[in-house]
């Protein structure tokens, strides 16, 4: 039996984005599966987080040590004194999780175990701001893979960014897809449900659909030109359909809402704020196409959202894309807003082939699941455990 440490310091703000959804949905299918380990889980915020620490506690083999220093004072302990270390804060382990890169100090003898979701900010830092670069490069993330004595990456694009941009030898990285939950499922289009969530979002009838955090990675103002393109084909058939954006405000979002209100048919371009968890299927049902087509993705967990619904989807060519969506989508250059353009112009016009596509995407996020990914985890924990002993 191990005694294995676990960062959760992701979910004192209580967000819900990728590293969130990761995180939690892991962690629930790793403590489902393995009950021999004891769990000992790291949280730090002065002020209570904001996330119900229960859904971990009821487990029996994990405990949760939570702590109330400022976060910046400990952080700066742990990048300027390298203390104090974490492991002996939460009574020693023997393995130490790290599901995001962060600020950590670890005794020597602990194996550190990291996450990587992707290096966008080495391979794309114009589209962070100023005080997001300056984090990431105290944080120093080489350091971080260094120190690391294995790496998971969510995708293989990851992993070779990793070995390529910071010379990790190959062999200390695994790559663990994320996965999507099971009860994740498109709602039957007579479900009552339906029509209280179009009126919460206040959603359109008809509507192509942008959902994830609002910043320029997510090329949002490609999406944008693209419909105002469609929209002054002046064709009966595009009259219905209207553009929502949904998604929590991220950095430099200035630029794009810019695009969205200077749009020709900016009357036609909805916003809305964050879309719950529990409210994410009811929307993707209710839209007609999905489109995300992102400058790069460590992943891209939206696209197995949507395709999980069976809605069509345009999504880039770009970084770890191709291995999530398959032949479940159209993808295009997210360069060329005239692409995205033809592609939004072909599905909605052509019924077979959005139907097509839907049941494509379908069939491709069925190979994605979060028990197969926390089994994953769990055997490198075991082989880790093994090699200590």
């Amino acid at each position: 039996m191990a005694r294995i440490g676990i960062d959760i310091r992701c979910f004192v703000a209580g967000k819900r984005t990728g590293v969130e959804e990761y995180t939690l949905n892991v962690l629930e299918n790793l403590f489902e599966l393995d009950k021999k380990n004891e769990y000992i889980i790291f949280i730090n915020s002065y002020k209570e987080p904001k996330f119900d620490l229960g859904v971990f506690r009821k487990y029996k083999n994990v405990s949760v040590r939570q702590f109330h220093i400022p976060n910046k004072l400990l952080n700066f302990c742990f990048w300027y004194l390298g203390w104090p270390h974490v492991d002996k804060m939460i009574g020693g382990v023997d393995i130490f999780f790290m599901p995001s890169i962060a600020f950590i100090a670890l005794s020597r003898k602990v194996k550190l175990v990291l996450n990587v979701h992707d290096l966008s900010f080495e391979l794309m830092p114009e589209t962070f701001s100023l005080k997001r670069r300056l984090w990431h490069h105290i944080l120093n993330p080489r350091r971080l893979c260094l120190r690391a004595d294995k790496i998971t990456s969510v995708s293989e694009s990851t992993l070779e960014d990793i070995v390529r941009i910071y010379g990790i030898d190959r062999e200390k990285i695994v790559r663990i897809y994320n996965g999507i939950s099971e009860n994740f499922e498109a709602f039957d289009r007579n479900n009552p449900k339906l029509i209280e969530i179009k009126d919460k979002y206040h959603l359109p009838f008809n509507f192509i659909l942008f959902l994830g955090t609002v910043e320029p990675r997510k090329n949002i103002r490609a999406v944008v030109k693209a419909f105002d393109r469609l929209k002054s084909l002046g064709n009966p058939q595009f009259d219905k359909y209207k553009l929502v954006v949904a998604g929590g405000k991220g950095w430099k979002t200035e630029s794009i809402f810019s695009e969205m209100r200077k749009a020709r048919f900016t009357k036609d371009i909805i916003y809305t704020s964050c879309v719950t968890q529990e409210d994410k299927a009811a929307v993707y049902t209710l839209s007609s196409l999905f489109v995300y087509t992102s400058f790069f993705e460590g992943f891209g967990l939206p696209l197995l959202e949507a395709m999980r619904c069976g809605v069509p989807v345009i999504t880039s060519n770009a970084s770890s894309i191709p291995e999530v969506v398959g032949n479940g989508a159209i993808m295009v250059d997210p360069d060329r807003p005239d692409e995205i353009f033809a592609a939004m112009k072909e599905i909605l016009l052509d019924k077979d082939l959005r139907i097509r596509i839907g049941e494509n995407g379908l069939k491709q996020s069925i190979r994605f699941n979060w028990k197969t990914s926390a089994r994953e985890l769990f055997e490198m924990f075991e082989g880790i455990s093994k090699s200590c002993n």
